[in-house]
């Protein structure tokens, strides 16, 4: 068999180990170690092994990952994001659609204190759901609201695709995350009018709550002081130059330890609990990196991504079609793969393509966040969508998945605005000059 063979026939055996729920991380690394055996021998395969594995998991750029999950564990465990949806619904909960509007806005606060999509939809999912169902909001509306918003988590930052982005590409985290600042917000304000949308035509779907004073908006804002405290404390810092990446993260865990531990919302129990779901998350990924680059140096022996790269950059069409590609080319794997699996996988092929084409290198990497983005709302991986429906089994898998897609409809609207406009993510980074 030939080694573009073995990479095809490589490939197809890691999305059947997908499918049937095999862990991303050990799927990768399964079939790249048989796979590069296979093409190179046993003895080198065994000691490439070792060697990811201890480089990955020894890493000290990769530290950052666990510190900023652990950031958004505290500031769960704190009830920080038990006030932002209060404070949400308080200015928006009167319209048609509040409660779901609450919960976009609230997604997006708390996605800038959390690096992680599940695990915001996870949280926001848990508060807004059973208010919505208390208010008889339709099932579809508040489910794919709440699993479309959930996506925020990887585009505002912190974002752990965006550490991981930057990690590969060696390119700034600080102006990776400020890049993703802007766009955030454009993507919440793209949701929140669709919400709108959605309310306007079938009103039935999102009755309106009890209007509110002007006073008690005004004390609602006290609610949001933790958080945008926390964000100062670590985003800020990080971009003003004052703290590395790492240590960025764990100043802003200690933060919200503190803040929960000032409002004495923390007990040992929590604690305890937080810091176990953030060690899980955190290991998590460092083992999807570890086997993503196991996997890649076997694709590396198969020649499959320089063939690839080739084909893309000897296409005579413009670059902004090639870009095209490269994006289908994501969106469609991520129906498949994890978006964590995808990215890691995926940049090292196609990053050098994109320089040689003269991309900005911080456009593209919000680029493949906000595609990495669909992949979680969409059939059949869509991680999204599971954690919504295990927090409300009653409602069927169906009835989430059509929820999503008007979301998933603004989500693209968005990319091509990006596409179109790069300056709305290139901005703010310009002003970074470290």
């Amino acid at each position: 068999m030939s080694p573009v063979a073995a990479g095809i026939a490589g490939i197809v055996l890691l999305l059947i180990l997908f499918l049937i729920r095999m862990p991303v991380a050990f799927a990768m690394a399964f079939v790249g170690i048989v796979g590069f055996a296979y093409l190179a021998d046993p003895g080198p395969a065994l000691s490439l092994l070792a060697q990811d594995v201890f480089e990955q998991f020894s890493s000290y750029p990769l530290t950052v990952i666990p510190m900023f999950i652990l950031m958004g564990t505290f500031a769960f465990a704190s009830g920080i994001s038990r006030r932002l949806y209060d404070t949400s619904y308080t200015w928006v909960g009167q319209f048609r659609g509040g409660l779901t509007m609450a919960t976009v806005l609230a997604c997006a606060g708390f996605a800038a204190i959390c690096g992680s999509t599940a695990a915001t939809a996870a949280t926001m999912g848990k508060i807004a759901l059973p208010e919505m169902k208390k208010y008889n909001y339709d099932d579809t509306l508040a489910t794919g609201t709440v699993a479309a918003a959930g996506t925020l988590g990887i585009l505002i930052p912190p974002s752990t695709i965006l550490i991981v982005y930057g990690y590969l590409t060696e390119e700034s985290i600080g102006k990776l995350f400020i890049a993703g600042v802007l766009p955030g917000v454009l993507l919440s304000a793209a949701f929140v009018a669709t919400v709108a949308i959605l309310c306007w035509r079938s009103p039935a779907i999102g009755p309106p709550g009890a209007p509110t004073s002007r006073k008690e908006k005004l004390r609602a804002i006290t609610g949001i002081v933790p958080a945008i405290l926390l964000f100062l404390l670590a985003i800020g810092g990080l971009f003003l130059g004052l703290f590395s990446p790492t240590q960025a993260g764990a100043i802003g865990a200690g933060g919200a330890l503190i803040i929960g531990l000032a409002r004495r919302q923390l007990s040992w129990g929590t604690f305890f609990e937080a810091g176990k779901d953030g060690l899980r998350t955190g290991c998590m990924v460092i083992f999807i990196i570890t086997g993503a680059v196991i996997f890649g140096h076997f694709m590396a022996v198969s020649t499959i991504p320089f063939i690839l790269a080739d084909w893309l950059g000897e296409l005579a069409i413009h670059r902004m079609a090639v870009m095209a590609v490269i994006v289908f080319i994501y969106f469609i794997g991520g129906f498949f793969m994890d978006s964590m699996a995808l990215v890691v996988l995926t940049v090292p092929i196609f990053f050098p393509l994109v320089m040689e084409l003269g991309f900005d290198p911080i456009w593209f990497g919000v680029i493949i966040v906000l595609v990495a983005e669909m992949g979680v709302i969409t059939p059949p991986v869509g991680v999204n969508v599971f954690v919504i429906k295990g927090i409300a089994p009653d409602v069927p898998l169906e009835t989430i998945f059509k929820g999503i897609f008007p979301f998933l409809v603004a989500l693209i609207l968005v990319t091509i605005i990006l596409i179109v406009f790069p300056q709305i993510a290139t901005f703010l980074p310009s002003f970074i000059t470290y």
